[in-house]
């Protein structure tokens, strides 16, 4: 089942997206999905993961939102103190409203890396476990990559550069040397390692494998490659082998 809802704190209007089984009083485990740049909180790979582990293990909800300017989302720019504000709130609404006793993070590419920039800069981990999917680990690099000499220049006389699928998003140079300046690739995240599990496509034209097993090396934390998976992820079976993965991750104690 699923129900939209909005956060109103803050002066924010986070829009929300919960799914769940049956009993939408009784979430003690509830999972937080975050999608790529560009993205929206109706991602299908997260439909997908939310119908299966909310069928598979009773108590569990999944919560997904629109980043700020992405989605149905009400601001027209792009803060990245603001994505970490965003997800910091829905972490601490699950808990008070929905009264979620445990709270995952599933993140995938942006998501991915606005998750690990929140650790880092935090210094604590609110999550029980995280898994992230094709995460951005040098999020500046992969969109630096994909810039045009012709938008470099746009970008050097304080113009945008317009980016994203369904709404377009705007980026300026003060984005991408926020993201240059706040690199979480270098970042110690040992005291996490334990709870945290990546999957990643050995064929990401996006964010790049490599990356991702340096990052994985350095703090010990588990890493499965997918062979011959892209960013998306887009071949059906890799998807179902990550969605699998994940769940079992996340599976309760007992279970």
């Amino acid at each position: 089942m699923q129900k939209y809802f909005d956060i109103n704190e803050e002066g924010f209007s986070i829009r929300c997206k919960l799914y769940y089984n049956k009993d939408i009083h009784n979430l003690p485990n509830m999972v937080i999905a975050t999608y790529g740049f560009g993205g929206n909180k109706d991602n299908k790979a997260v439909e997908k993961f939310a119908d299966r582990i909310t069928s598979k293990y009773h108590g569990y909800g999944v919560i997904c939102f629109d980043w700020p300017n992405h989605g149905n989302d009400a601001r027209n720019k792009l803060i990245m103190d603001e994505c970490i504000t965003y997800l910091h709130l829905v972490t601490e609404y699950a808990k008070k409203e929905f009264g979620a006793q445990k709270v995952f993070n599933y993140s995938s590419s942006f998501g991915a890396y606005i998750t690990l920039r929140d650790l880092m800069e935090k210094g604590e981990n609110p999550f029980t476990k995280i898994a992230f999917r094709c995460p951005a680990i040098k999020m500046f690099q992969t969109f630096d990559q994909g810039i045009t000499d012709e938008e470099r220049t746009k970008l050097s006389k304080g113009k945008e550069i317009i980016r994203g699928f369904e709404r377009k998003i705007k980026i300026t140079q003060d984005i991408l040397d926020d993201m240059r300046d706040h690199d979480v690739s270098g970042a110690d995240f040992m005291d996490y390692a334990d709870d945290i599990l990546m999957i990643h496509g050995t064929k990401d034209e996006m964010a790049k494998f490599e990356d991702t097993a340096e990052f994985c090396d350095n703090n010990v934390i588990e890493l499965i490659p997918v062979e011959n998976a892209d960013h998306p992820f887009s071949n059906p079976n890799f998807m179902d082998f990550a969605i699998q993965t994940i769940i079992t991750f996340f599976k309760p104690e007992k279970a």
